[in-house]
């Protein structure tokens, strides 16, 4: 790929976590989680999204996830458990991006919110209107999921480069 390459980054945050009596980083997926997070798995190859790889957080809602979305995909790829997603803020997840190899050309990232949303509004600079209605009207819901577009390297990957092309939710009106 080039530096003018089209590239494609998909952010998922983690379905509806249970609140047991252990500590947050391995608190698991509730009911509505473990049926929203295949639902979103579904919607995901529906779309046509195939990443070429895949940034999950560590924390257990995150892995089971996207083990549950992963199962519904066609082709499941690579998939690296990444900790500094677990708490990142937007700088933290500004620099994994800019780490993220030119080869890939589509990513996806399992994390957490507030994360998720805060870096969809950094680096939309454009957006479809109905993406982005929704977004701001509905925030960012667990197991919900952007896709953002932009050309260029991942290195440059920095606020307003991206277009919100798609945004969903599982429990959308």
């Amino acid at each position: 790929m080039t530096a003018d390459s089209p590239r494609t980054l998909v952010l998922l945050r983690h379905a509806k976590a249970d609140w047991p009596n252990v500590p947050d980083h391995e608190r698991p997926l509730a009911e509505r989680g473990r049926l929203d997070a295949p639902a979103a798995g579904r919607r995901l190859a529906d779309d046509g999204i195939a990443p070429d790889l895949v940034l999950c957080s560590t924390a257990a809602r995150t892995r089971e996830t996207w083990k549950l979305a992963a199962h519904e995909m066609p082709h499941r790829p690579r998939t690296v458990y990444e900790e500094r997603l677990y708490e990142a803020s937007l700088g933290d997840l500004l620099a994994l991006l800019n780490e993220t190899p030119d080869d890939i050309g589509s990513l996806l990232v399992v994390a957490h919110n507030p994360g998720m949303h805060t870096l969809t509004e950094a680096l939309t600079g454009s957006a479809d209107s109905a993406a982005l209605a929704r977004v701001k009207q509905g925030g960012f819901p667990t197991a919900a999921f952007a896709v953002l577009t932009f050309t260029g390297r991942w290195k440059d990957v920095e606020h307003g480069v991206a277009r919100l092309a798609a945004f969903w939710a599982p429990h959308e009106a």
